[in-house]
């Protein structure tokens, strides 16, 4: 089993971990995770991420955004309660936050615009971004281009796209989220031969759980509900694929995490 292994991403506010939660982190724990940053994605869920992560000083972190999905809600309250939360300690990274044109929960142009007021955080703040981007790409880019000059470290999160896209990525410098997208032979096949093309100091890993969960896993999970502890599931996949031993890949991915977030080390 890996050890030490850091979960960038993992939603544990939703509403599917309310009877559990104690025990889904100690699942995760048990598996080989030492830490987690949970996402903040709405004017809800980024409180509730940071409530969360008070419970597990040193091991839980947490981020604060609005999703694309959600950019409606962003108002000048929104805002002002962002700021607020991107006061505490616990809350490392301004996110989820971008562009969604897959599904266009949100009009594009409440996308747009929550998003850059979003960076202006990032820029005011000089936190790192946990960014969400799906069939947008030309846009996102244009609206980072903006603050060029301005952000920290940015890391795309659940990265699905395609060669060129992750090249673009690279190419500015920024970091890349693998989940277990990876694992899905239907959607996710592509992603196994581009992963190689990843700087290890660029590289971390994450669960995005609930979802998403590892269609690899042996035996199957008699539910779907994703948790933490497949991080190191995951971890073995990507290792795989970019030829490296696992605790290889377990070890980059979790330096850079820590660098990128300004993780402590964990509590024994």
């Amino acid at each position: 089993m890996l050890h030490d292994l850091i979960d960038i991403g993992a939603n544990l506010g939703h509403e599917s971990f309310d009877h559990d939660l104690d025990a889904v982190i100690d699942r995760a724990r048990a598996h080989g995770v030492a830490q987690m940053v949970l996402t903040g994605a709405s004017r809800a869920g980024s409180p509730r991420a940071l409530e969360i992560a008070r419970q597990g000083p040193g091991v839980l972190f947490a981020t604060a955004g609005v999703h694309p999905h959600h950019a409606s809600e962003y108002t000048a309250e929104a805002d002002a309660e962002l700021r607020e939360l991107h006061r505490q300690p616990e809350v490392v990274a301004v996110g989820e936050c971008g562009l969604d044109y897959h599904r266009d929960f949100s009009p594009r142009p409440a996308q747009r615009r929550a998003f850059s007021l979003q960076l202006e955080i990032a820029a005011d703040t000089g936190k790192p971004l946990f960014l969400h981007q799906r069939d947008a790409h030309e846009d996102f880019l244009a609206i980072l281009a903006e603050f060029e000059g301005r952000l920290g470290p940015r890391v795309v999160h659940c990265f699905t796209g395609e060669r060129h896209e992750l090249e673009a990525y690279l190419e500015r410098g920024w970091h890349i989220g693998i989940t277990g997208w990876l694992c899905d032979e239907r959607r996710g096949a592509h992603l196994r031969e581009i992963v190689t093309g990843i700087p290890a100091d660029r590289l971390m890993i994450e669960t995005d759980a609930p979802y998403l969960m590892p269609r690899t896993l042996r035996p199957k999970p008699s539910h779907r509900r994703n948790e933490p502890m497949f991080l190191g599931h995951i971890c073995a996949e990507l290792a795989r694929d970019r030829g490296e031993d696992p605790v290889q890949t377990a070890a980059a991915t979790t330096a850079t995490a820590r660098a990128f977030f300004g993780l402590p080390q964990p509590p024994a």
